[in-house]
């Protein structure tokens, strides 16, 4: 099935610091030349963590965890699941999409079993999850489009103005994401299958989509 991957809806969150910081793990800079520079940051810097779903349709969100008070808070079971039930299927259904799968990454929070059934009642098969009918490989960030295009992409356009408070940050945020040409990521994704015969797709392909 060539186009199997346009049936997925590939999710992910990021978290964008009012700072500008990127963790270092997951982003590297290469120099001739030690560049002899340091970076101050807070002991505690402010961010925000930012859900997105990504298909061909378009990106679902984003989605901001706030508590109900609107405070930033960070990611647990509870929250996610109320986001997959307030937020994405409701905006999903919006779209009248068929048959349509839906990826997750191995985080604690997505693969509680009662996330996973809340998530097998609405995908069934079409479930790809640590602990789901179809199992998404450990350590696989260059297979979904949100982690190698979306958040680079998104990052590198929200902080030109140097925001300075959250609500700034969280308005470029929606800014950017609503602008951005979901075209872009599944033509990188075309190439990356073309080119790595022996990824996994290939088997979720026959198999399971």
């Amino acid at each position: 099935m060539v186009d199997f991957h346009k049936r997925i809806s590939f999710s992910d969150e990021a978290h964008f610091w009012l700072n500008g910081y990127v963790n270092k793990q997951n982003c590297h800079i290469w120099s001739e030349a030690n560049p002899q520079v340091y970076v101050e940051t807070p002991l505690y810097p402010e961010k925000l963590t930012v859900w997105c779903a990504l298909w061909a349709g378009g990106i679902i969100g984003p989605y901001f965890f706030k508590n109900d008070e609107g405070h930033n808070v960070t990611v647990n079971g509870d929250r996610y699941r109320a986001m997959i039930t307030n937020f994405f299927i409701p905006e999903l259904n919006n779209h009248d999409v068929q048959e349509l799968g839906f990826q997750q990454d191995g985080a604690t929070c997505h693969t509680a079993r009662a996330t996973i059934d809340l998530l097998k009642d609405r995908f069934g098969d079409h479930l790809i999850s640590r602990f789901g009918p179809v199992n998404w490989p450990p350590r696989s960030c260059d297979l979904t489009p949100l982690d190698y295009f979306l958040w680079g992409y998104v990052k590198s356009l929200v902080y030109a103005d140097k925001p300075q408070t959250l609500n700034h940050l969280e308005d470029n945020i929606r800014r950017v994401i609503a602008a951005t040409n979901v075209g872009k990521s599944h033509r990188k994704l075309d190439v990356q299958i073309g080119l790595h015969p022996s990824q996994p797709w290939q088997s979720y392909a026959r198999n399971h989509i």
